[in-house]
């Protein structure tokens, strides 16, 4: 199964289709559910302090129509917006990651996820997602660039 390669250019432009010259490229939809995953922002839970001090806890519009009660697309990776380079942030956005990426074990699309959060530069907070898929070889997936001082 084919879908249409998506890649994350950066936090704040986000994620874009493929395209060469003959159209939109295709991949097997594992990058581009890793990027959909992480990058679209999951609901904040009720005692997540929201970054900008407002209300508005954001969320996936379509999760209302879960076919399982309280499903939750995307992440709350979102929430570490404006935070400081600290360890603890480092094991909050790697508890994020695993509980947006989690449904891909579930669903039995990878027999197992590991999430690695780190600061690689200064000011850059980075995710190394590795996946094992059924029978098949890992395959990892860097990101970078976002959170930049």
């Amino acid at each position: 199964m084919s879908d249409i390669k998506t890649v994350f250019i950066g936090f704040d432009q986000g994620a874009d289709y493929v395209i060469n010259s003959l159209g939109l490229v295709e991949d097997d939809g594992l990058e581009t559910s890793v990027i959909l995953s992480l990058f679209t922002d999951r609901r904040a839970n009720a005692d997540d302090v929201i970054p900008d001090g407002s209300n508005d806890r954001r969320g996936w519009w379509a999760d209302q129509f879960a076919d399982i009660n309280n499903d939750q697309f995307g992440s709350r990776l979102w929430l570490l917006s404006r935070e400081k380079q600290l360890t603890v942030v480092l094991i909050r956005a790697k508890q994020y990651a695993d509980e947006a990426l989690k449904w891909m074990v579930d669903d039995g699309v990878a027999e197992s996820v590991e999430v690695v959060a780190s600061n690689p530069r200064m000011g850059i907070l980075g995710l190394l997602v590795a996946i094992t898929r059924p029978g098949q070889s890992v395959k990892q997936f860097r990101f970078e660039s976002f959170w930049s001082a």
